[in-house]
């Protein structure tokens, strides 16, 4: 497995997580275990990837802005899960929040999958592709 696969299984599970999140309704469990699920799942993608894809890509010329790019819309996703938080289960905010969720999150995932990784492929040798998955999905293991 390559570091391209590794992340988009986990985009996979995003995606998955996301559909359910919002078809959700009011203060149900099932609306509170799919967000706790969720934001972890985010958190801890978004500290693997950020450790094992776009840091490894920072220090080339090529792949500089869009790494930093993918990092800012991890943290754009980081407050909408704040306000999330912060809001009542069963307020109307609330679903609104999650569709923003929701359409942040496959935007990032669009870009990372159709732009970041075809560059990223040239920037990474099979070899790096390979040992950078294996450090991402240890991280992901140990951390879910």
């Amino acid at each position: 497995m390559n570091i391209f696969e590794a992340i988009r299984k986990d985009h996979d599970t995003q995606r998955d997580l996301l559909k359910k999140l919002v078809n959700t309704s009011g203060e149900t469990k099932e609306r509170k275990q799919t967000f706790k699920t969720l934001k972890n799942e985010l958190e801890i993608h978004a500290n693997a990837e950020e450790r094992h894809f776009y840091k490894p890509l920072i220090s080339n010329d090529m792949m500089q802005e869009k790494a930093r790019h993918g990092i800012a819309e991890h943290h754009e996703i980081d407050e909408l899960i704040e306000k999330l938080e912060e809001t009542d289960y069963d307020s109307s905010a609330w679903l609104k929040y999650a569709k923003d969720l929701k359409e942040k999150v496959e935007h990032h995932l669009e870009d990372e999958e159709h732009i970041f990784f075809q560059l990223a492929g040239k920037v990474f040798s099979e070899t790096k592709k390979k040992s950078l998955a294996e450090d991402y999905t240890n991280y992901m293991d140990k951390n879910l």
